[in-house]
């Protein structure tokens, strides 16, 4: 449906562009687009490498291992049917960190794998989702970050005065969009109870 919209949108602008008998601004429009895209992605392979090492550093360092032990109760508590040691534990607890980096691309594979491992303990309809999964979910759309450090680069990529200047908000906002989700979750998993 989207790939549809796309398609509309771009057959749109060029057919208002053909009646306007001005089709030279679609072509300087989608090669400044595709130049604009390249510059940013070369960016942001600087500011996501960087991140990346820290994350590695901080592993190496045993920093995620106490952020895993630091996080344990309330990740047991979100997700009471993932058995205490199982390998879906740490790859949530990755993905999280990640998250509340601003690194999404890194937090992705990790969410993978997460998914995966949760798969592997879905006893039920496989094609159907597990408990676990869908809070999984709604915490990783809605994961606290407490440093966006991917728009913080790409705000210094375009030369923003302040880069940093929506630390504060995007705290502020991530952490009632992860509050929401959580407590939707907790509401719809009693519902669930109550029915099924």
């Amino acid at each position: 449906m989207v790939n549809l919209i796309w398609l509309a949108m771009i057959l749109i602008g060029i057919a208002v562009a053909g009646w306007q008998n001005n089709i030279q601004v679609v072509t300087q429009a989608a090669l400044e687009g595709a130049a604009q895209g390249v510059k940013t992605s070369l960016g942001l392979i600087a500011i996501i490498s960087f991140w990346l090492g820290l994350m590695k550093v901080a592993e190496a360092a045993g920093l995620v291992q106490a952020l895993a032990w630091l996080l344990s109760p309330l990740i047991r508590w979100l997700f009471p049917e993932i058995p205490r040691r199982h390998p879906a534990m740490g790859a949530i607890i990755l993905n999280l960190s990640a998250n509340i980096l601003g690194l999404g691309n890194a937090a992705t594979p990790m969410g993978l794998v997460a998914m995966q491992e949760m798969q592997r303990l879905n006893h039920g309809d496989p094609r159907t989702a597990s408990k676990s999964m869908c809070t999984f979910l709604a915490l990783n759309t809605s994961c606290i970050t407490i440093v966006p450090s991917t728009i913080i680069g790409i705000r210094a990529m375009h030369g923003s005065t302040d880069p940093t200047a929506i630390v504060g908000t995007t705290i502020l906002a991530t952490a009632c969009g992860m509050t929401g989700a959580i407590i939707l979750d907790k509401i719809f998993r009693r519902i669930y109870r109550h029915t099924a």
